[in-house]
């Protein structure tokens, strides 16, 4: 057994909790990406749950959801892997982070 004490690792979702409240661009960069997630119903809990990142690097889920008119129950059940948000809620979040939702040509268009 080593006698030698190792630091402490943080946990990787506490480390990008951490990028996130530490830089918007990346934030935005963040939250971009992973929402192109939910046009996939197989990945669309990777938008969700970085969406649910962001609002705890913003303030935490409490403060979001209060901010966005919605009850903190309400915003966890959104924002879990098997979340299916309104348009409405998706927004109200989006705006209480600072962001908002825009749109984008696909990457191949339709014939």
């Amino acid at each position: 057994m080593s006698k030698h004490k190792h630091a402490a690792s943080v946990p990787h979702s506490e480390a990008t909790i951490a990028e996130l409240r530490a830089d918007r661009a990346f934030a935005v960069e963040y939250l971009k990406s992973a929402l192109e997630e939910l046009d996939d119903p197989e990945h669309r809990a990777v938008g969700l749950l970085a969406l649910r990142d962001v609002a705890e690097a913003r303030g935490g889920l409490a403060a979001i959801a209060q901010e966005a008119g919605i009850t903190r129950e309400a915003l966890y059940r959104a924002l879990s892997p098997s979340g299916n948000p309104t348009l409405k809620t998706l927004l109200a979040v989006l705006h209480a982070v600072g962001m908002r939702l825009s749109v984008s040509p696909a990457e191949a268009a339709p014939v």
